[in-house]
């Protein structure tokens, strides 16, 4: 029995489906700490805390969410579509990437709106906040990524089987493998 666990863990850690889910762990304490940062009193002068928290946030969205939102769209969803049965799959699938891909786009102008003063507080520079814009992103991105977990990734790995996957696997490895310039003599 044991060993059957050890199996399905190698399983789960091959799984390329399984890089989106723990990138949504990050993202969502990340997204969690926005939401402390809106309900906290901003005071002047900046304290270190709110200081380090803004330079946090705003690197995590750059490095991270960004790139996310660019592999989901760029790999994922199309090789769930292309793997898709015609007709009602293809149809689901192709509606939920539709939202979650409008729902990249909203996110992303939500966080140009606090981008700024998120810039500012991380230079410990003090802002006027706007807090409901911020509590706002951390909510909707955090109902983003739920609907992702509990609705679109389980029908990708449905969609995808292990053949899916594996080129899933493959895709993602290749994007993150840096390619040298070939010499030639």
């Amino acid at each position: 029995m044991n060993n059957n666990k050890n199996n399905h863990k190698n399983a789960d850690n091959d799984n390329p489906l399984m890089d989106f889910t723990n990138c949504h762990v990050g993202i969502i304490k990340n997204f969690e700490q926005l939401r402390t940062l809106a309900t906290t009193t901003i005071s002047e002068p900046v304290t270190p805390d709110i200081k380090q928290m803004a330079a946090q946030l705003y690197g995590f969205f750059h490095e991270v969410v960004l790139t996310h939102h660019e592999e989901e769209e760029e790999e994922l969803f199309n090789v769930v579509i292309d793997c898709a049965k015609r007709g009602e799959e293809t149809r689901k699938a192709k509606k939920m990437i539709k939202q979650l891909t409008n729902e990249h786009r909203m996110l992303e102008m939500q966080w140009k709106l606090i981008e700024p003063d998120i810039k500012q507080l991380a230079k410990g520079k003090p802002v006027i906040f706007d807090q409901a814009m911020a509590l706002r992103l951390a909510t909707n991105y955090l109902e983003h990524a739920q609907f992702e977990e509990r609705e679109f990734l389980p029908l990708s790995a449905e969609i995808l089987g292990d053949k899916g996957l594996s080129s899933l696997g493959m895709s993602i490895h290749m994007r993150h493998t840096p390619l040298g310039v070939l010499n030639y003599m």
